[in-house]
């Protein structure tokens, strides 16, 4: 399974610009390193989020939602990429996510999404990729969202 989909950040046109400000990269990569770090502050985040670096570029963390907590592993290309890893849980297939900042055109910046299952889905887990894919760009333009907020309000 993979699904891919892009989210613009900054438009290369100037009347875009005047209406929603744009990002920097190092302020943009300090939201998505918030999202590595403290995703409890994102709309529907977990409830607690430990993490730790155990060598430079990897953080290891256990996510939180009520009694149920996952583990992955944050491989960090600083300024350029993310890859989250999950550890197996329970018996579903676990689902690699990456996110690559990219810059097509002068002026414009683009997040590149890409969900990667790491083996083979069942077929009851393909079933709900529809369900899944839908989720997961709600939940990717809500992070952006509030990114946004972020930076128009607290600053990043």
């Amino acid at each position: 399974m993979l699904f891919e989909h892009l989210i613009e950040i900054n438009s290369n046109s100037v009347a875009a610009q005047t209406v929603v400000p744009p990002f920097t990269r190092e302020q943009l990569w300090r939201g998505l390193m918030a999202r590595v770090q403290t995703p409890q502050r994102f709309p529907l985040g977990p409830d607690t989020c430990d993490w730790r670096e155990v060598e430079p570029g990897v953080i290891q963390r256990t996510v939180s939602f009520g009694a149920n907590a996952m583990k992955d592993e944050v491989q960090v290309d600083a300024f350029q990429k993310l890859e989250f890893t999950p550890e197996p849980h329970g018996d579903t297939t676990p689902i690699r996510l990456t996110i690559t900042i990219e810059e097509p055109q002068p002026g414009q910046m683009v997040l590149r999404f890409v969900y990667e299952s790491v083996s083979e889905l069942s077929a009851e887990e393909a079933y709900f990729n529809d369900y899944r894919h839908n989720a997961w760009l709600h939940n990717d333009r809500d992070m952006v969202r509030t990114l946004r907020q972020w930076l128009s309000g607290e600053g990043l």
